[in-house]
């Protein structure tokens, strides 16, 4: 699948960068164009693909500092100057723009659903948001952005990937490493399914196509990516149960959204080398991702690649109603309501202290 990124805010920037670099390093050329846009000139610094500063007569370089409603009034403002800028990169050549955004930070989380809907106004692709929501453990105005921000940017946009923050980092890291490992994670898997819609060398009995990724991603609904990958046998005969155990290790334990396992559609990718690849094993792999989805839109197919080894790639569409949703909306709620109920000028009206003079 051709796509045009557009990564909004630090986040933003920095996962679509590294999108950009995984899909020119294998080759796959699916990102036609890669751009970030922020209201922090330092944020923008040190990127190696294109970027644009907003909202220069309100916030002069330095950021909205986490406020995600004067985000959105940036990127509204600001909407046509942002698609210029992107207008020649959108081509009819590509099959869908990818609006990449941390939701819980203020430019990302107020400008992916704005922009995302001045572009379904003007464009005719599909508009996705990448959306990252923030881990449990980083403050509750993050949860409460996140929480405001998703509720918009699913109305405004054809659908909205979601990745976990919690879900793909490891223990023992510092909060630098742990962003950096995530977004290699994020990378590496987005970057595989859409390139999994392109044409590459080999021949697969039933190779993917974008409308399959298309059709996944229902229209207006949640979706989330899975992961996992294992050693390949010479013989495909061999591979039967290495198909099954990875495509259950990709749904059970490597999902971007943990335990949303309930979905409207699902699409297997198995990549590998084709001669690899087992027919049984991949028909197996597709009913049991039926059967544990409760999906009757169960899609599946081959992504001929060069490798010695095998990948299962599970893509989820319509995961909206799932519990994990449920909890973190119900945790954004909370989170808000404690922002509101915080009155810093409170804790000087306490009559317990004393006045100093």
């Amino acid at each position: 699948m051709k796509v045009v990124l557009i990564g909004l805010g630090q986040a933003g920037g920095k996962v679509t960068e590294c999108l950009a670099e995984f899909d020119y390093d294998m080759g796959f050329d699916a990102v036609r164009g890669a751009f970030a846009v922020n209201t922090a000139k330092t944020d923008l610094q040190g990127l190696d693909i294109d970027t644009m500063l907003v909202g220069q007569n309100r916030v002069k370089g330095h950021g909205v500092g986490g406020d995600n409603e004067l985000g959105a009034e940036i990127m509204q403002a600001e909407a046509t100057e942002v698609m210029d800028q992107v207008s020649d990169r959108i081509t009819t050549e590509a099959e869908a723009i990818v609006i990449v955004a941390g939701l819980g930070g203020g430019t990302g989380s107020g400008g992916a659903p704005a922009l995302a809907k001045e572009l379904q106004r003007v464009y005719e692709q599909p508009v996705y948001v990448l959306g990252i929501l923030p881990g449990r453990d980083e403050g509750s105005i993050y949860q409460a952005n996140a929480g405001r921000s998703l509720k918009t940017v699913v109305r405004e946009s054809t659908a909205t990937i979601l990745i976990d923050n919690d879900a793909w980092r490891r223990s023992n890291e510092t909060v630098e490493e742990g962003f950096k490992h995530i977004n290699q994670q994020i990378a590496q898997r987005v970057g595989l399914l859409l390139a999994s819609g392109e044409v590459v060398e080999g021949v697969g009995e039933s190779v993917v196509d974008s409308s399959e990724i298309i059709n996944t991603l229902r229209e207006g609904g949640i979706a989330s990516l899975g992961y996992a990958s294992a050693e390949a046998h010479e013989d495909a005969e061999q591979n039967i149960n290495t198909i099954t155990s990875m495509t259950r290790k990709a749904l059970l334990t490597g999902m971007s959204l943990p335990n949303a396992i309930e979905a409207e559609a699902a699409l297997l990718v198995i990549a590998g080398q084709t001669d690899h690849i087992s027919r049984k094993g991949v028909e197996s792999a597709r009913s049991w991702v039926e059967e544990e989805t409760g999906s009757l839109q169960v899609r599946g197919g081959d992504f001929p690649l060069e490798s010695d080894r095998l990948g299962a790639l599970v893509l989820l569409g319509g995961v909206e109603r799932s519990t994990r949703i449920q909890e973190f909306m119900d945790r954004a709620r909370e989170a808000q309501t404690q922002e509101e109920s915080t009155d810093p000028v409170a804790q000087f009206e306490n009559e317990e202290l004393d006045d100093l003079f």
